[in-house]
């Protein structure tokens, strides 16, 4: 069933959002007001005054949070972004909106280059004609795939993995779309794919790779500032032995935790990495270097079954029982939305809720550049803001001051 295009809504008349805790990146505020004007978030706080006329929700003692921000996402509601059109992207938007992501970066697999581009721009077509009620706002593209190590494929189809080639990147960069750029850092031709990338303003990421640490000194000399979901389809000092054998080699890991201009990642589905390993990297990096992401799959909100992982047609296979995928023995992608990963990691860390709302929200939106328009409860924002339960369960999403239908 396609996904219809509804009506541009209107945001002249003012919306209010009151009787809740307001989670700032520092502090909660009980019983705060929030008040939104054209899209924007025009004042807040408890004392913020109510303007004549506007529509009001009651957050009914829930937490009105920011948005979240998800830099890494594949698909929903059974589709894939790779499916490449503008019904694809419009049901997965939509189904992100529900688990309470306002902004992402739809993010590409392996495939070829007319996959790749299709899938582009279809993303392209739907941002051009966006509105809140359609789902998320599409910040910009993360080209993930195909720029991977051949033995850190994962899920990923590997008859699409290559080497970066400037005839083919150069065009993703033409008109600002791509925002997010991924390659891992030991194939030829990375150094000058991750200027590029840096050139134009992109948050520009090692991913799928078995990168030594010196390959990661000469990545980050060359622009690289994040790497993809820490402990997957990354190096480690065991992977790197197999590669270079002995002396024993720092790699990724090593060099993220050691190097303070460098974030990461961490898929907190409860599947991918155990609550210890979570609890580890945000007392290791910090709630401003550590970001949450979903990178969820088709089978989001989707019945336990058999899916493709990229393209609907040539896609990898992979297993969902509703809550992660698997291809064999390997884990594959998620199969959860940013309101369960926040739920999961308040579980496994015990940090309090500002600090971990900020991993979906201010953080991810600080490295990808956007952290002036949304990502916090500020004056002068994006008026991108959920209401949720006490026990952190979305009941409302604003995108833009407009409530998207959960």
């Amino acid at each position: 069933m396609p996904v219809p295009i509804l009506p541009r809504p209107t945001t002249d008349v003012p919306l209010v959002v009151h009787g809740g805790t307001l989670v700032l990146p520092d502090r909660l505020v009980a019983d705060g007001i929030v008040v939104c004007r054209g899209g924007r978030i025009a004042a807040l706080g408890k004392r913020a005054a109510v303007p004549a006329g506007a529509r009001q929700i009651d957050a009914r003692g829930g937490y009105v949070t920011p948005g979240f921000v998800d830099l890494h996402v594949h698909g929903g509601g059974g589709a894939d972004f790779m499916d490449a059109t503008p019904g694809a992207v419009r049901r997965v938007i939509a189904t992100h909106a529900r688990h309470g992501t306002t902004t992402l970066f739809p993010t590409t697999t392996t495939g070829s280059p007319e996959r790749i581009g299709a899938m582009i721009a279809a993303c392209r077509e739907v941002r051009e004609s966006w509105t809140p009620l359609q789902g998320a706002r599409i910040a910009g593209v993360h080209v993930y795939g195909p720029y991977f190590a051949a033995d850190k494929v994962g899920c990923h189809p590997p008859s699409g993995r290559r080497d970066p080639s400037p005839a083919e990147y150069r065009d993703w960069f033409r008109d600002g779309i791509v925002r997010i750029a991924t390659c891992a850092a030991e194939l030829t031709g990375a150094i000058p794919f991750y200027r590029v990338a840096a050139r134009h303003g992109c948050l520009v990421t090692c991913g799928h790779s078995n990168a030594t640490w010196r390959e990661m000194e000469e990545a980050f000399a060359a622009g690289v500032r994040h790497v993809d979901h820490f402990w997957c389809a990354m190096s480690s000092v065991a992977s790197l032995r197999a590669r270079h054998g002995t002396p024993m080699q720092a790699g990724m890991e090593q060099f993220v935790l050691a190097t303070p201009g460098m974030s990461t990642e961490v898929i907190a589905d409860g599947a991918h990495l155990a609550r210890e390993l979570l609890a580890f990297a945000l007392t290791m990096l910090g709630p401003r270097r550590l970001c949450l992401v979903t990178d969820s799959s088709r089978a989001l909100d989707m019945p336990p079954g058999r899916y493709r992982f990229g393209h609907e047609a040539d896609g990898s296979w992979f297993e969902s029982d509703g809550f992660v995928g698997r291809s064999g023995g390997a884990l594959a992608s998620s199969v959860v939305g940013m309101d369960h990963c926040v739920r999961t990691m308040v579980a496994a860390t015990g940090a309090d809720l500002p600090t971990i709302v900020r991993l979906a929200t201010l953080t991810p939106a600080e490295r990808a550049g956007i952290g002036t328009e949304t990502g916090s409860l500020e004056t002068g924002k994006q008026a991108d803001l959920l209401v949720l339960s006490r026990r952190l369960a979305v009941r409302r999403t604003i995108i833009g001051g407009v409530e998207h239908p959960v």
